[in-house]
C-alpha cells in the first residue's frame, strides 16, 4: 500500500519536459520518495543533496550514491560547509531581502535550488514530512519537554510568548511543523522557478500512515523495511548515525556568525524594539566564546536581525 501510494501521488504531479529533481539526503524520508520516483518511471531524474560535513560525511556519501546508483539518478552533491549560515556571498552576508524567519540552512539551499534550476527541473520531490507521519499521534500520551529558558528575551518577546497558542487556525490535515518547514523552505524553490512537493504528507498519504499501529511508525519502521526490500544494504535502510547539520551550523556560527552578533550588540533593530535584552545577549556573547558550541538559538536572532536589516 505504501509503495502504491507514493508512486500514485508522484505520477500525479505534471511535468511539461518530464525532467524533475529529488532532493536526495540519504535518510529514510528522502530514500522513499527517491524509490518511488523510480517506480513512476519519470524519463529525466536528477537527485541534488547536500554533503553535511563532519564525522558522519562519508557514511551520508555511501547512502546517497548507493540510492542514486539503484534509482539511475544524475546525482549533484553540493558540500554544505562550503555554504554555512551568514557565508560570504551568500543572501544573508549580502543584506539583500529575504525572509527573517527563513531557515538557518538557506545558503547552502539556495545553491540546491540553483543547481536544479540550472538542469532545467520543473519540479523537486522532496522528503519533507517523513518524521512528522513517523511520529506520535496527538491522541498518544506523549509529552514534549518544557524547552529550555531563553535569557535574552526582551519583555515584549516573553509578553508574546503567553500568547503563542491563543486564537490558533483550526487543526490542517497535514502536519502543523511540516507547514512550518513548508513556509520556510519552499519560497527559495518558487522563486527559482521549480515547484518543490512532499509525497510523504499528500492528504492521502497522511491518513494512511494516521491509521497505521505505532509499531509501524516507530523509528521509521514500514519505511526502512521498504528499503530492505529493495535489495539496498542494512547500512542504507538503518544507519547508525543519521546524517545532520550541526558541524555545518556550527562553522556557520563560528565563523560568520558571532562577528554579526558583535555587530548586532553596537546596533540593533530587536534590541531597540525591546524583543530581545541587550545586556543577557551581550552575556551570550561572552559564554560563546567559552562554549564547546555555540547555541543554536543565537542563530535564530541572528537570522531575524539581519533578515530585518534587509528589509529596511
Amino acid at each position: 500500500m505504501l509503495d502504491e501510494l507514493l508512486t500514485d501521488v508522484i505520477r500525479e504531479i505534471p511535468s511539461a519536459t518530464g525532467c524533475v529533481g529529488v532532493e536526495l539526503s540519504g535518510g529514510a524520508n528522502s530514500g522513499n520518495v527517491a524509490l518511488a520516483v523510480k517506480a513512476a518511471r519519470i524519463p529525466q531524474v536528477h537527485s541534488f543533496g547536500l554533503l553535511v560535513g563532519g564525522s558522519i560525511s562519508r557514511q551520508q556519501s555511501e547512502r546517497r550514491r548507493a540510492y542514486a546508483n539503484h534509482c539511475g539518478f544524475r546525482d549533484v552533491a553540493i558540500p554544505a560547509l562550503q555554504y554555512p549560515p551568514f557565508c560570504p556571498g551568500g543572501v544573508r552576508a549580502l543584506r539583500r531581502p529575504h525572509d527573517p524567519a527563513g531557515a538557518f540552512y538557506q545558503e547552502a539551499f539556495d545553491v540546491v535550488r540553483e543547481q536544479a534550476a540550472t538542469r532545467r527541473c520543473e519540479v523537486m520531490f522532496t522528503g519533507s514530512g517523513g518524521d512528522e507521519v513517523n511520529a506520535h499521534h496527538s491522541r498518544t500520551a506523549a509529552e514534549l519537554p518544557t524547552p529550555e529558558p531563553v535569557p535574552w528575551l526582551g519583555p515584549k518577546a516573553v509578553r508574546a510568548l503567553r500568547e503563542v497558542n491563543e486564537h490558533l487556525a483550526p487543526i490542517p490535515v497535514l502536519p502543523v511543523p511540516t507547514l512550518m518547514a513548508f513556509g520556510m523552505h519552499n519560497p527559495g524553490f518558487l522563486r527559482a522557478g521549480v515547484w518543490p512537493v512532499s509525497p510523504l504528507v499528500h492528504p492521502r498519504m497522511v491518513r494512511f500512515m494516521e491509521q497505521l499501529p505505532h509499531e509501524y511508525k516507530r523509528g521509521k519502521a514500514l519505511f526502512r523495511e521498504r528499503i530492505r526490500r529493495t535489495g539496498l544494504p542494512e547500512s542504507v535502510a538503518s544507519p547508525a548515525e543519521p546524517e545532520n547539520f550541526l558541524a555545518v551550523l556550527e562553522k556557520g556560527l563560528r565563523s560568520y556568525g558571532l562577528p554579526v552578533l558583535d555587530d548586532m550588540l553596537k546596533e540593533s533593530v530587536l534590541i531597540d524594539l525591546g524583543y530581545v535584552d541587550g545586556k543577557a545577549l551581550a552575556q551570550a556573547r561572552q559564554d560563546a566564546d567559552a562554549a564547546p558550541t555555540v547555541p543554536d538559538l543565537l542563530c535564530d536572532v541572528l537570522a531575524l536581525e539581519v533578515g530585518l536589516r534587509s528589509l529596511m
